[in-house]
């Protein structure tokens, strides 16, 4: 992880300036819960781009490498509930450049379509099956999830990238997601015994 400070002591990172509204919210409350749960403050400028965030008293600058994934997450376009699950360090936050899988314009077009499913269906079974949250992009795919259901959601967007059928990856999705949770059902009761 690098993270490069200002020479105030503060992280800046680059927003799409349509997007700073969104960070900041209405009445600053996307700001501000940013601020509280994360344990930093949160500075926009909104002439350069840009949002600074810099740890409060007694945070550090893990706080600040997980404020800087919440706001990355909000500019591009999760809902602050599902953001405010990266206070848990279960969780994590991904992007999956689309373009680098793309051939050209069209082709990344093609492969958001696949991704969304008609009328969103395939976006709404990933979240479902998985688990995981999923924002599509211009370019990119956000997700949010803990470990398996990040690697589940990257591995079943990779196969539709591929070119399998929404019914072979949702079948791959409930074999795997049903082993997950006899795993976890199986570490559970391990646990419990101790």
């Amino acid at each position: 992880m690098c993270l490069a400070l200002s020479i105030s002591g503060r992280l800046p990172i680059p927003v799409d300036p349509q997007r700073l509204g969104v960070v900041i919210g209405r009445g600053g409350l996307n700001k501000s819960r940013i601020e509280e749960e994360f344990h930093v403050r949160v500075e926009v400028d909104s002439e350069k781009g840009l949002v600074f965030v810099e740890p409060k008293e007694g945070a550090t600058m893990y706080n600040v490498f997980r404020a800087k994934k919440a706001i990355e997450a909000l500019a591009l376009g999760f809902p602050l509930e599902d953001v405010l699950l990266l206070t848990d360090d279960v969780y994590d936050f991904e992007v999956l450049d689309l373009s680098e899988v793309a051939r050209n314009q069209s082709d990344l077009v093609r492969i958001k379509a696949r991704i969304i499913g008609s009328e969103g269906r395939f976006k709404k079974t990933l979240e479902e099956i998985v688990g995981v949250r999923v924002v599509v992009g211009d370019k990119v795919v956000g997700l949010i999830g803990d470990f398996e259901q990040l690697r589940l959601a990257k591995e079943a967007i990779s196969r539709l990238v591929r070119g399998q059928s929404h019914q072979t990856v949702t079948r791959f999705l409930e074999r795997e997601s049903f082993g997950l949770k006899r795993r976890r059902m199986e570490l559970w009761e391990r646990w419990s015994q101790v």
